[in-house]
């Protein structure tokens, strides 16, 4: 044991060579006090035992490290993250950088520990990696069974171990032997201009064989041309054999461009051929699945390699909206004839799975709200129907002016299109609303859980947070529910909006104002052809509404021509209005009114509608009723009941919606 300088702790630390001299605290445990990890020796520790500790590594870390895997730009120690940093994760282990951090202007940064392992990585410091005695992945299971537990990535390729070579528990690092003895540089035949060198891959560039771009672990690269391979494509098959073609595909290294026929992108370097179906395509793309179930289709979508255009009814991607071309790999779906490029359908992991089985079919995959067709028309539409929502036979209408005071019981929207109605019971359904599936799979739930259509509950909607009593999808694993406003807003493909002459498209990643309220969102229903975007909630407006302040049906208007200053204030709150953003007005009595103080907070409850409470809240079912001139006090708070509120129709008890 030898006393050594502080490292800028206060108090003499000394060295310990031998583990049986370290001594631990209460926990039993003891902590490096630069990388946080458990100390092992060798290591220094304070002769005050205030619980300082250094592994002797961490304290002789340079605080300016030249790393051969990042040439470019020095490696700064910090004691704490920059701060500008809201997180630091290191860009190796992919993990919270929280102290003693190595940092690179350029955005890189590195635990110690991590920045020291890459660091004799690099120099092939085998010494300093071989810390720890090599383990065997022997692992025993519950049943004392030895078996081979290949779940452990080596950090230098992420690909499994089937041997643990450099392994340890401490640092958490696992390192093939070909990994910790890979040469610094290498020639490659897929880029002669330069030697490839091994590097961080710190711009996130994707390899040239495989397409993929992976944050952690090692490539080969070549900065200058921006061209990287990742340790595992180095040496490609020269023949591939995939379950779903019929014939094996051959290896063609040639930096030739090319158009892949089973994504329809452009590749380079590397290419498999199928000579007898005459195909070219990327590495990564001979395995694409052939069938997959999307979130953002309501059937399973097929992959083909070439189309006939007349197949289709349009050639654009319902995601993206941009055209496929029939002559490469498409996904598409067999039912509705729509379309979709590979990269935007597979582009997130999580709204796709995989189809193993093709005769495996969910018995509520495809399950119509339709129970039953009783009639059709000449043109093949039901026109008398049972809904498994509703006990009695609906009827198809398209009398929409008979029953401009009505509203969809499904979405609760004005009726101003095909409907289906039931004379009895004085219900209605968009024909839109009656043709949704039972159950459904949606790209803007994350969850998951597909949703489950129900009805007659009193739901907040997760996307536009109004409170309803009408039809849902409800998640059974979250237990959120979507309104049929927001699915059907929120579904890809052609939209036409009353207030646009153009149809709109669903954009998820575009970001602009609403032409409705004026506000900023990302994801928007938007024009190809001109400058309007509109938020999924305000293409769900109602087109006409009620308001106590006219007799007469307002309607939803979308731009003020009136050019008199003094016209544009609310006549609801008497505030003024801006004339460019929507709002409601009456012909007739030339009232103009902010869409807000027209709709109120509730919009979307039903007068009418039965909600059933707590017996210790109120013995009885209560009414949602709309007191527009007649204002009875609150049971609760004792203010007047303006607007909705609920009513028992038993007693007299009246109760606003907040009280309850």
């Amino acid at each position: 044991m030898e006393e050594s300088n502080n490292y800028g702790h206060q108090h003499p630390l000394l060295l310990i060579l031998n583990q049986d001299q370290l001594i631990h605290n209460q926990s039993g445990v003891t902590h490096c006090s630069r990388c946080g990890e458990e100390v092992s020796v060798p290591c220094f520790y304070c002769v005050e035992h205030c619980g300082f500790y250094l592994h002797k590594a961490c304290a002789d870390a340079p605080l300016e490290l030249k790393h051969p895997f990042h040439p470019h730009h020095p490696l700064v120690l910090l004691q704490e993250p920059p701060s500008s940093y809201t997180r630091c994760v290191c860009d190796f282990c992919d993990k919270t950088c929280e102290k003693f951090i190595y940092h690179c202007s350029c955005g890189l940064d590195f635990h110690i520990k991590c920045a020291l392992f890459t660091f004799n990585v690099a120099e092939n410091n085998l010494k300093e990696l071989d810390h720890v005695a090599l383990r065997d992945p022997l692992i025993p299971t519950e049943n004392r069974d030895e078996e081979l537990e290949n779940v452990s990535k080596c950090f230098g390729c992420w690909e499994p171990l089937a041997n643990y070579t450099h392994f340890s528990p401490e640092c958490g690092f696992n390192l093939h032997e070909k990994c910790a003895e890979l040469p610094f540089k290498l020639n490659h035949v897929c880029h002669r201009k330069h030697p490839l060198v091994l590097q961080f891959n710190s711009e996130r560039l994707s390899c040239k064989i495989c397409q993929g771009t992976r944050r952690r672990g090692f490539v080969y690269g070549c900065s200058s041309c921006k061209f990287v391979i990742h340790i595992e494509c180095l040496s490609p098959s020269p023949i591939i054999k995939d379950e779903g073609h019929q014939h094996p595909f051959s290896l063609l290294l040639r930096q030739v461009p090319f158009i892949c026929d089973a994504c329809g992108t452009e590749g380079n370097h590397v290419a498999y051929t199928c000579g007898t179906c005459n195909i070219i395509v990327h590495k990564n793309c001979i395995s694409l699945p052939r069938i997959i179930k999307s979130k953002w289709h309501d059937h399973r979508l097929l992959h083909k390699y070439f189309h006939y255009i007349e197949d289709f009814r349009v050639l654009y991607c319902i995601i993206c909206h941009d055209e496929v071309n029939t002559e490469h790999g498409s996904y598409y779906c067999s039912k509705c004839n729509f379309i979709f490029h590979v990269k935007c359908v597979m582009k997130d992991e999580a709204l796709y799975e995989i189809v193993e089985n093709e005769d495996d079919e969910s018995p509520n995959e495809s399950a119509s709200s339709i129970t039953k067709v009783l009639e059709w028309n000449d043109a093949g539409e039901a026109t008398v129907i049972e809904h498994f929502k509703h006990s009695h036979h609906l009827m198809l209408s398209d009398g929409v002016g008979e029953y401009d005071n009505k509203c969809c019981d499904g979405c609760l929207l004005p009726i101003v299109a095909s409907f289906y109605y039931c004379t009895p019971c004085d219900f209605f359904l968009h024909k839109v609303c009656v043709e949704l599936p039972k159950v459904k799979q949606v790209w803007h739930h994350r969850c998951r859980s597909s949703l489950v259509l129900t009805s007659n509950e009193v739901f907040l909607c997760v996307e536009c947070f109004y409170l309803s009593k009408a039809f849902a999808y409800k998640c059974e694993k979250c237990k959120t529910h979507t309104c049929l406003r927001c699915i059907i807003a929120l579904t890809p493909g052609t939209h036409t909006c009353l207030g646009h002459k153009h149809p709109i498209f669903l954009y998820t990643e575009n970001r602009g104002g609403c032409v409705a309220c004026g506000c900023d969102f990302n994801g928007l229903l938007r024009c190809k052809d001109c400058d309007f975007s509109l938020d999924h909630k305000c293409f769900s407006l109602p087109i006409t509404s009620q308001h106590k302040s006219d007799e007469h049906l307002l309607s939803l208007t979308y731009h003020d021509d009136n050019s008199y200053l003094e016209s544009y204030f609310c006549d609801v709150c008497e505030e003024r209005r801006d004339p460019n953003l929507w709002f409601y007005h009456c012909a007739t009595c030339d009232t103009s009114a902010h869409v807000k103080c027209v709709l109120g907070i509730h919009p979307f409850l039903k007068p009418g509608n039965i909600i059933k409470v707590h017996k210790d809240f109120h013995e009885h079912p209560l009414t949602v009723v709309k007191k527009i001139y007649y204002y009875p006090n609150c049971s609760k708070c004792g203010e007047p009941c303006l607007d909705l509120a609920l009513e028992c129709t038993g007693c007299n008890f009246i109760v606003h919606f907040t009280c309850l």
